[in-house]
């Protein structure tokens, strides 16, 4: 910038009087870089102004000192200006590495195998800003079958994290003690409902899975799970009844009751959030998953949802809006690598 300000400046002879438009470069140079590179441009832009004046026998004169004075001027505010964005950058990369601190914490890893499942999770953060998400899911072995939960709690920041781990410290421990799905959710409700306050809620599917091959499902206001068997064919798994999410009992809503679905041996069930399903390419178009589920073909569990996820990725091809969680569930063969937990695959 400032080299194509001095050949015009050359070109067009004393008269134009460009030389106060080598301020532009100090001004651009505060937006990205150091406060060294700032004092760098700002330097060198004083030092080209006084070689022009020289150049057009402008030295000492109104002109060259008008210049002088704005380019020191944008210069010195240039320097202001860069520090304080470098303090604001720092502090806003402190926030991000905190957030997700906390929330590897909150969501720790899932066993490779529970019970008579394998399991994979996957978990994509929101490029955007710092924003903690609230969205959560389980894996808990219980008294009668493996039960999971995934959910998406309203709103975003700590919040929606403290909301998050409630809900997530309440399912571990109903989820080894109550008899069935229905205490399990009950007893996340009243915990919600010593914890939320007015239109604060929790979207959620609980699903338990029996070592018969059967999956028995509620559905608080969450999108439905899709159902992959193993001829390819896909279902997404719609409530009987509708309920409202958790923390809302006070609309006076009955409690869904359990939808129970066969689960075969090569049939796959994936548990995701609406960060999934709402993720919009640049056209607008939202994200087809059931035309997807052909990609959740991979032997391994883990690499076949890694596909999916990068799949998702590829077709919003900006940052996203919201966080995605994914939960892939296959019941469980001999064959394949030693149990384990393991870690959200995330970016």
């Amino acid at each position: 910038m400032l080299a194509v300000v001095a050949l015009v400046d050359i070109a067009t002879g004393r008269e134009a009087g460009y030389m106060s438009l080598l301020a532009l470069g100090p001004a651009f140079a505060s937006l990205v870089g150091t406060v060294r590179r700032m004092l760098l441009i700002g330097s060198l832009a004083l030092l080209t102004s006084l070689g022009l004046a020289v150049y057009n026998n402008l030295l000492g004169t109104r002109q060259s000192l008008v210049s002088l004075i704005v380019i020191a001027g944008v210069t010195a505010g240039g320097l202001v200006a860069t520090v304080a964005r470098q303090q604001r950058e720092r502090e806003l990369a402190d926030v991000r590495s905190v957030a997700e601190v906390a929330q590897r914490v909150l969501l720790r890893p899932v066993p490779r195998r529970a019970g008579h499942l394998r399991a994979a999770v996957s978990y994509t953060s929101a490029a955007a800003e710092a924003r903690i998400g609230g969205d959560l899911y389980e894996v808990v072995t219980g008294p009668t079958g493996v039960r999971m939960i995934v959910g998406d709690v309203q709103g975003k920041g700590l919040e929606a994290v403290e909301t998050a781990a409630l809900v997530l410290g309440a399912f571990r421990e109903a989820a080894h003690d109550e008899p069935d799905l229905a205490g399990v959710s009950s007893r996340l409700e009243r915990a919600l409902n010593r914890r939320l306050e007015g239109e604060e809620f929790v979207t959620a599917v609980l699903v338990e899975s029996a070592a018969d091959g059967t999956l028995t499902l509620l559905n608080y206001g969450h999108p439905p799970p899709l159902l992959v068997h193993a001829d390819g064919s896909v279902a997404f798994l719609e409530p009987g009844e509708f309920a409202p999410p958790l923390g809302l009992a006070e609309l006076g809503a009955d409690r869904p009751a359990g939808h129970r679905v066969p689960f075969g041996p090569d049939d796959q069930l994936l548990l995701y959030t609406d960060g999934v399903i709402e993720a919009r390419d640049p056209a607008g178009r939202f994200y087809p998953l059931a035309e997807r589920a052909y990609l959740l073909k991979a032997h391994d569990p883990e690499t076949a949802l890694e596909a999916l996820r990068l799949d998702l990725l590829a077709h919003v091809a900006t940052p996203l809006h919201d966080d995605v969680a994914m939960l892939l569930l296959r019941p469980r063969r001999d064959e394949g690598p030693s149990a384990g937990r393991q870690p959200a695959l995330s970016e």
